[in-house]
């Protein structure tokens, strides 16, 4: 008998536990954002699946290039002037061994796993971002839509980059700017993504780059290769595949408390006058106490370079007293 009403005390539960469930899903799915959200991905899918399913055989002419360029090194040829239909391989030489594993597959192999891969990853970064701002994040993807669809349609490394910085927001500052510092080194437009990431990855992220350089010094004969075939193609046209990098900085954005004030007037003359006020409050205090007024100021500049690149813990965040007291010289607060 006690076994009975156990058993049928843990089914009632399941049961309850199932009803709420399906309860809170009907909630979420009489949210008129989340609806517009999942129809506008569901379209974007559909038509991302059309377009790969039509190029067939013809898309993946960048990772081929990867792909190639690894065979020929290893063989003894020269990458960056490579014979057959082969684009020439454009980046690092010390970057051709990090290819090798995936390179060792047959052609047909090797691109299933590199598109499979940065699909994946590309739906779990949106899974994330979805989870977080659900139609904002539908926008961006429709706004991202032909940077996106063409480095998967090409094969080239910018997805598979921009998703790495994506998740180097999660990591450790040590494996977050190691990420950084190759993707710059190799593309040099995650650069830009170098103010939104942690802290310690800042930091880390400047260690790897300049290790980077030292590398490609080190490599000075064959970095000159790279260069002259990089510089080989002549005029480029404007690259759109390269605002795939936008996507990089969702994980700092969808952070913010308004991640979308830049867009609001009245954010930016709130910003103004308060820039104002302190430009102005440092202004009189250089005029009253010129002497420690600087002496200050480098201290202020060097503290927050520290805290900004990881080197100290952040300051917590200090709040007024509501004392009303005003100090003339008291700057920054």
């Amino acid at each position: 008998m006690r076994t009975s009403a156990a058993v049928t005390t843990a089914r009632a539960r399941r049961a309850g536990t199932i009803r709420r469930a399906l309860h809170r899903e009907v909630v979420r799915m009489r949210d008129h954002r989340r609806i517009a959200a999942m129809a506008i991905l569901i379209l974007l899918f559909g038509l991302a699946s059309a377009g790969m399913w039509a190029r067939g055989d013809v898309a993946g002419s960048d990772a081929r290039a990867y792909w190639a360029a690894v065979r020929l090194w290893l063989d003894g040829g020269d990458p960056y002037h490579p014979t057959g239909p082969f684009l020439p391989y454009v980046y690092s030489p010390w970057m051709l061994p990090l290819f090798v594993p995936w390179a060792m597959l047959p052609w047909e192999v090797a691109w299933f796993a590199w598109r499979g891969a940065s699909l994946l990853l590309l739906l779990w970064s949106i899974r994330w971002a979805y989870a977080r701002r659900p139609l904002p994040t539908a926008i961006l993807v429709a706004v991202l839509y032909i940077p996106i669809g063409a480095n998967i349609d090409t094969g080239n490394i910018n997805l598979l980059l921009a998703i790495a910085l994506f998740g180097a927001h999660f990591l450790d500052g040590r494996v977050g700017g190691l990420i950084w510092g190759l993707a710059t080194w190799m593309k040099w437009m995650p650069a830009f993504v170098w103010p939104v990431l942690p802290a310690k990855a800042r930091g880390w992220g400047l260690v790897w780059l300049a290790l980077s350089g030292l590398l490609s010094l080190v490599m000075l004969p064959l970095t000159i290769i790279q260069l002259q075939a990089l510089f080989s193609f002549g005029h480029r046209p404007v690259r759109a595949d390269y605002l795939v990098y936008v996507w990089s900085i969702v994980p700092w954005w969808w952070r913010l408390e308004r991640p979308f004030a830049f867009l609001d007037p009245f954010a930016w003359r709130v910003a103004w006058a308060r820039f104002r006020a302190r430009a102005g409050a440092w202004g009189r205090a250089f005029r009253v106490a010129p002497g420690p007024t600087a002496i200050r100021a480098r201290e202020r500049l060097g503290q927050s370079a520290s805290r900004f690149l990881g080197l100290v813990p952040a300051a917590p965040t200090r709040r007024s007293t509501g004392s009303g007291e005003h100090r003339s010289i008291q700057i920054g607060d």
